[in-house]
């Protein structure tokens, strides 16, 4: 799964708990939304988690089709 991997990478700084956290049977996320564009590109807003990273708003998992192509902690909704 892409999030796990992603979530990873260094810019996302979690800590050695958090990493952790990405090795269970299932990730703490909780309240996913989606939303979806004419182009078949689609994406799942996760509002609520204990990584940092989704602090305040929550991650933002994009895809294109079925591959996920992007993820990012929400740290503004404007």
């Amino acid at each position: 799964m892409v999030l796990p991997t992603r979530l990873r990478e260094l810019h996302f700084e979690l800590t050695l708990e958090e990493l952790n956290w990405l090795d269970l049977p299932e990730l703490p996320l909780a309240i996913p939304e989606a939303a979806v564009w004419a182009d078949q590109t689609w994406a799942i807003q996760v509002a609520e988690s204990r990584f940092r990273p989704a602090d305040p708003y929550g991650i933002l998992v994009t895809f294109n089709g079925t591959q996920p192509v992007d993820v990012q902690g929400l740290e503004d909704e404007q």
